[in-house]
C-alpha cells in the first residue's frame, strides 16, 4: 500500500563478477582466474548464511503457497510457466466495480497483529515489522526489541536492486499489497465480513516490502495497468497476484487476466 514518499536512499549496486589476470613468466602465457562476488559469513535475520542478491534465498511463488518465504524469484521452467498459466486460467473475470465507499480503515487497523487465519498472526510483533524480518537480510533491531527493525538490506524483487535502508526513511521500502486493497474492494471486498478483508491486508502471501517509489508508481492498479520494473519477475508476480485472487475467490478483469497469462508465455 502507497505511503509518503521521502528522499531516496544510497543503494548498493549488486554484487558483480571480478576477474583476476594471472601471469605465468615461465610459459608468457596469460591466465583469467575467474572469481564470483559473495556474502560469505555474513548472517542473515533466519540466522542462516546471510545471501547476495543472486544467491537464491528469494521463493518462487509456486514453492511459496502461504507467503511465509522472502521474496519473489522468477519462474523459468516451461513446467512451472505452465502451471502458472493454469492458476490464471482459472480465476473468474468481471468488470472493476465503483471505488464508492473504499476507506483503509474498512481493512482493519494497519498492520495489525491480530488478524486471525493468517501466518505470523499474533506472534508479538506487527504485519510491517513480519515482513521486514521475512525479506530483509543484515536485519538490525530497535534496542531490547527482536521484532521492531530499524536497517537492513532488502534485495527488492519490483527493480532488482539492492536498498540499503534505514528506519530513519521508512518510505524508501514499503509494505505493497499484491492485489491492492482498493482493488479488492471494487471487485468484491466491500461486501466481505470485515474479519475477511483484515486477512486480505495483513496476509503475508498478499504483502512484500518493495521499493518505496516503485510501489508508489504502482498505486492501486491492477497488471494490465501496471507491473514491475524487473521483467525477470513479471510471471512470477502474476502467479502471486493470481494465488491471492484465488484464496480470497477475488475475480480479476479481463484486461488483468490476459495480462497475466502474456507474461507467462500464454
Amino acid at each position: 500500500m502507497p505511503m509518503t514518499r521521502k528522499p531516496r536512499t544510497s543503494r548498493t549496486p549488486r554484487p558483480s563478477v571480478r576477474t583476476t589476470a594471472a601471469f605465468t613468466l615461465a610459459a608468457s602465457l596469460v591466465a583469467s582466474l575467474v572469481t564470483g562476488c559473495d556474502a560469505a559469513g555474513v548472517v542473515g535475520g533466519d540466522g542462516s548464511p546471510g545471501p547476495g542478491p543472486a544467491s537464491g534465498r528469494q521463493a518462487a511463488p509456486l514453492d511459496n503457497p502461504d507467503g511465509t518465504k522472502p521474496g519473489l524469484a522468477p519462474l523459468a521452467s516451461d513446467a512451472d510457466r505452465a502451471e502458472a498459466r493454469r492458476l490464471i486460467q482459472g480465476l473468474a473475470v468481471k468488470g472493476r466495480g465503483p471505488r464508492t465507499g473504499y476507506d483503509r480503515d474498512e481493512f482493519g487497523h494497519a498492520w495489525t497483529d491480530t488478524a486471525d487465519g493468517v501466518p505470523l498472526a499474533r506472534n508479538g510483533c506487527d504485519t510491517r515489522n513480519d515482513l521486514l524480518r521475512r525479506d530483509g537480510r543484515d536485519l538490525r533491531f530497535r534496542d531490547g526489541s527482536d521484532c521492531v527493525v530499524v536497517a537492513m538490506t532488502l534485495d527488492d524483487p519490483y527493480t532488482g536492486e539492492t536498498v540499503q535502508w534505514r528506519k530513519q526513511q521508512a518510505a524508501e521500502v514499503q509494505i505493497d499489497h499484491v492485489v491492492p486493497l482498493s482493488y479488492g474492494w471494487q471487485m468484491g471486498a466491500s461486501r466481505w465480513p470485515e474479519d475477511k478483508r483484515e486477512r486480505l491486508a495483513n496476509d503475508p502471501l498478499n504483502l512484500l516490502p518493495v521499493d518505496g517509489p516503485t510501489n508508489g508508481r504502482k498505486g492501486d492498479s491492477g497488471p494490465a495497468s501496471w507491473l514491475p520494473p524487473h521483467k525477470a519477475v513479471r510471471c512470477a508476480y502474476a502467479v502471486r497476484f493470481a494465488q491471492v485472487a484465488k484464496k480470497y475467490a477475488l475475480p480479476v478483469t479481463t484486461a488483468d487476466k490476459d495480462m497475466m497469462l502474456g507474461q507467462c508465455g500464454g
